[in-house]
């Protein structure tokens, strides 16, 4: 069985008429046919927690499959489908609607609502057929199920069927709850005659309940329930909000950041545990589950819009913190995790899923975050709460993250498992020599020394506000000696670059990748070195005119349509954007986000995890990767991150100071964010032309109007 966590094939999705249709709340998702069905084959289903409770969902009218119409999704959660029965012999037009309304949550709920439309009474004959094989959510995504390991046992009563499966520890089930009483049940169909009167309907409901453990859940919408009362709709509601409003006479911005924030509301995910805190999961379907990396940086991203994801990410990603040192999952003490998962866990808390360690920059992200977290001025007690945390995290880095004491941060995973890549990019063959030769770990990356960098910072400004004036000088120190180094030790004279990594050898793998944009994020370039940095990505061979290609496509290695190799991510654009922003090159920031605006228009309004690297001279529309994850945490928070760059706003709420100093996309004259949280308070800011207007900013906090230095920054 290969390891899911090294996993890098296509999702193998199969289709009838009517496309693929997904919806997601938390780690509850349904893939399904347009028409509703789930056929049994390929990766459709109802999946709960990474375990697919329903293989099989088909409805037939009179002995035939509904003719798909239409799949109206009103919530990331809900969605109708319309079909119709074909048509009488010698008749142009069906009489006969069939109507599904499905919604999902810790399970779900189906309506079937069959209408008439003829001037008579119509019998039907309505079959559904079920079944489940309760594959793993990895092997379904990889197309391995081919036989059921462990035994099914089915249970029926008048009103219920219940399957329930066994391996070794592992108990699982599935009920299925119908309204009303089927006229007749089989062993994996279940049968509803009825009189449809004519210019009437006709109605059934079935809810599917989870059985985890011998524990019965129940779905979050229930039958004969109002919707509207169910947590998802109340929660999403409640985040539309709070959420800045944004007015603008640029259209596209509008759409973009709206799409954006319902992504992200969609992509939230509560622990039952500890229900106030929110967490964002990394993408739907497949990635519907807490990450270390993807969950940090979107809520940084996200911070313009609600700091209390920031907050819930942290939290939960300090309860899981390492404590052990275990080859197996790569656990160590102090290091925050890469990914959790819920298979065959007997939990029904975050807690109770496998964890998986490897990654070199999700801890110090923590630090990073619950820094810039500070300097909103947000949550000070539970920040300071959290402190512990930074500190095993820190001693993480300079005791098994620097483990040969060179200063900088290397990845090198435990055993034959896992990941052999604990970057970002972290497929197989996501980090190269120029030469397109894959680097062996152990690789020291320079978007993770950049990452250390911004964290040592944030410690040495946490020692200031506490006036521990010893550990603000060790770690300032730190911070300047880990530039210092940087700077020489990455640096490619003779080309002009960051090389992407050293190697065991401390040799630079000198190929031209994205990943320096990061570094200019954080602030650890030198000045003298940051134009021509700034000039190489958006140079023809970085500079797709749609984004930042993840490789040179003057590199060995380069394809447009790999992973990590060619590609373009949405979040590392932005995050590029941010940097060029930081070091004072507003023009290729611009550049970037209009670009970015102009990939996200052309896809509906929602930018997806990645895209093919190919020319936007070349073709009028970004080229689509074939799995990529849409919607996806950190390509829906990328608008996000571009507003706050637009804004150039810099809070650091402690030392009384926000820096703002907006700038406006070409064509753009009017941009107001209305509702911006900081400090406690909803800060509106409106920019018209030339002129600025703020309101709402904290009484103790000064307006700085111009753009912070890099110099400055730290």
């Amino acid at each position: 069985m290969s390891d899911p966590w090294t996993y890098t094939g296509q999702v193998p999705l199969t289709g009838q008429g009517g496309g693929v249709v997904t919806l997601v709340d938390e780690s509850t998702f349904t893939i399904s046919h347009g028409s509703g069905d789930v056929s049994g084959h390929g990766p459709q289903g109802l999946f709960v927690r990474d375990t697919r409770i329903l293989s099989r969902f088909e409805l037939l009218v009179n002995g035939e499959h509904p003719e798909p119409l239409q799949a109206v999704a009103d919530e990331p959660f809900s969605a109708v489908f319309v079909t119709r029965l074909q048509p009488k012999p010698g008749r142009a037009d069906s009489t006969l609607m069939v109507f599904r309304s499905r919604y999902v949550g810790q399970g779900m709920r189906e309506d079937f609502k069959i209408r008439n439309f003829a001037d008579e009474a119509t019998f039907v004959s309505v079959e559904l057929r079920v079944d489940s094989d309760f594959a793993d959510l990895f092997a379904v995504k990889e197309g391995r199920v081919s036989q059921l390991e462990g035994e099914v046992a089915r249970e029926m009563t008048r009103d219920q069927i219940e399957l329930t499966y066994r391996r070794g520890n592992v108990n699982r089930g599935v009920q299925l709850r119908f309204s009303p009483t089927p006229t007749k049940m089989a062993e994996d169909i279940v049968t509803f005659e009825a009189i449809v009167p004519a210019r009437g309907e006709w109605q059934a409901c079935v809810e599917v309940h989870p059985v985890i453990e011998g524990k019965v859940i129940d779905p979050r919408y229930l039958c004969g329930q109002p919707v509207e009362r169910g947590a998802p709709s109340e929660r999403l509601a409640k985040w539309r909000r709070q959420v800045p409003q944004v007015e603008t006479d640029h259209e596209s911005l509008t759409g973009v950041l709206a799409r954006s924030s319902e992504d992200l509301g969609a992509l939230r995910i509560f622990d039952p545990d500890f229900p106030e805190r929110v967490v964002l999961a990394a993408g739907a379907p497949w990635f519907m589950t807490v990450f270390g990396r993807d969950s940090l940086i979107t809520s940084w991203m996200a911070l313009v819009v609600d700091p209390d994801l920031a907050l819930g990410v942290l939290q939960t990603l300090a309860r899981f913190q390492g404590k052990d040192i275990d080859p197996r999952s790569d656990e160590q003490p102090g290091r925050i995790l890469h990914e959790m998962r819920f298979g065959e866990a007997p939990s029904l808390s975050l807690g109770g899923g496998s964890i998986y360690y490897g990654t070199a920059d999700a801890t110090p992200l923590f630090v990073m975050l619950l820094g810039e977290l500070r300097r909103w001025g947000l949550a000070r007690e539970a920040v300071e709460e959290l402190l512990p945390n930074a500190e095993r995290a820190l001693e993480w880095i300079e005791r098994f993250g620097d483990a040969d004491g060179d200063g900088y941060v290397e990845y090198h995973r435990a055993t034959d498992r896992g990941l052999a890549n604990q970057g970002w990019k972290d497929s197989w063959d996501g980090i190269r020599y120029a030469d397109g030769a894959v680097a062996q770990a152990p690789i020291a990356l320079c978007e993770v020394q950049a990452y250390v960098y911004s964290a040592y910072l944030a410690r040495a400004h946490f020692a200031k506000e506490q006036e521990d004036e010893a550990t603000y000088d060790r770690y300032r120190t730190k911070a300047s000696k880990l530039k210092e180094d940087f700077n020489r030790d990455f640096w490619i004279e003779e080309k002009g670059w960051f090389a992407v990594g050293l190697d065991a050898e401390k040799r630079q793998i000198g190929s031209l990748t994205s990943n320096m944009g990061h570094c200019l994020w954080t602030g650890i370039v030198d000045e003298d070195k940051a134009k021509l940095v700034a000039d190489r990505l958006m140079s023809k061979e970085m500079f797709s005119g749609w984004g930042v290609r993840t490789l040179a496509s003057s590199m060995g290695g380069y394809n447009p349509i790999s992973y990590h190799c060619g590609s373009v991510w949405p979040h590392d654009t932005a995050i590029v954007a941010a940097g060029l922003t930081r070091y004072g090159f507003m023009d290729h920031a611009v550049r970037l986000m209009t670009a970015l605006l102009d990939a996200a228009v052309s896809q509906g309004g929602r930018l997806p995890e990645l895209f093919s690297g190919l020319d936007r001279g070349d073709f009028p529309a970004p080229v689509g990767y074939p799995t990529s994850s849409s919607p996806q945490a950190w390509a829906a928070a990328s608008p996000l991150m571009c507003l706050r760059t637009l804004l150039r706003l810099d809070p650091w709420v402690p030392y009384g100071r926000t820096w703002l100093a907006p700038v406006l996309l070409p064509g753009m004259k009017r941009l107001k964010v209305e509702g911006i949280p900081l400090a406690g308070s909803r800060v509106t800011v409106e920019v018209e032309g030339d002129d600025i207007e703020v309101q709402g900013l904290p009484p103790d906090v000064e307006l700085v109007d111009e753009p912070r230095h890099p110099a400055t920054a730290a």
